[in-house]
């Protein structure tokens, strides 16, 4: 019999996490391994430590939506060698439908 809590994000569930930088949002680094959601935290891994209140401009695509938001550090968790990184996602903007990438991986694909 299947209880009534939620079940834990699984990887297929769990949004990708990108820091917008630079002076436009078109620089985007991958530096986040999304662990575990639960509401507005996300728990992420990453070669970086940032600043316990460092904020951060992202963008999160999940499920083929893209909405940009505001990640501040809350908390670093776990060991060094296992370093957890707590991040609370604020003025998230409403997801909007990725468009198909036109031409796919291998290019326009001209004749």
């Amino acid at each position: 019999m299947m209880s009534g809590r939620p079940a834990l994000s699984s990887d297929a569930a769990l949004p990708r996490l990108l820091v917008q930088g630079g002076e436009s949002s078109a620089q985007e680094f991958d530096v986040f391994e999304v662990v575990e959601v639960a509401g507005d935290v996300i728990q992420v891994r990453s070669a970086f430590l940032f600043e316990v209140g460092e904020q951060l401009p992202v963008r999160i695509e999940h499920e083929g939506g893209v909405s940009d938001a505001i990640a501040r550090v809350r908390a670093h968790l776990g060991p060094d060698d296992a370093r957890i990184t707590e991040l609370e996602i604020s003025e998230r903007s409403e997801p909007q439908v990725r468009p198909a990438a036109a031409g796919g991986a291998g290019g326009a694909g001209g004749g």
